[in-house]
């Protein structure tokens, strides 16, 4: 019986799920951690893939103005990577985006190729003076980021 892939809005019971997820990247240096906690505050700004049931797959939305938001803790776990899941997490966070009325997304990424094929273009990081002083400020990598800033335009 072939795998069912699902996106949704993620609830409290994803939380140790997402937290999974996303310290297996971070643990990798790819992904800022997430502690439990911060994942219950946040949760209503994540969205989750499931295949067969099973959360596999994770991202969220952070409003970083009336006209910003940011695409973070985008991931995807192994095994199930290559196979439209991330892609699918994205339309959903971008259609978030659209229906708040939010015109630009952005993310910070090493997966330049995939946020390509996904409609976003390449931009220099300086653009975001809402993500320099919210995040950026305070990140280990502020002077030596090696990051891609990447943006979408909604129409």
């Amino acid at each position: 019986m072939p795998a069912v892939a699902v996106s949704r809005r993620a609830t409290l019971e994803d939380v140790e799920q997402l937290y999974l997820l996303i310290d297996d990247y971070a643990r990798k240096g790819i992904m800022l951690p997430r502690s439990r906690k911060v994942l219950e505050r946040l949760i209503n700004d994540f969205v989750v893939t499931e295949v067969d049931g099973v959360v596999v797959g994770c991202g969220s939305l952070c409003k970083l103005g009336d006209e910003l938001v940011e695409i973070r803790s985008l991931g995807i776990a192994e095994g199930y990577k290559g196979q439209g899941l991330g892609s699918m997490l994205v339309k959903q966070l971008v259609e978030e985006a659209r229906v708040q009325g939010i015109p630009k997304v952005m993310a910070l990424t090493y997966e330049v190729s995939f946020f390509l094929k996904n409609g976003f273009d390449v931009v220099e990081k300086d653009i975001f003076p809402e993500k320099v002083w919210t995040d950026c400020v305070n990140c280990s990598k502020q002077n030596a980021c090696d990051e891609i800033a990447v943006l979408k335009i909604l129409d």
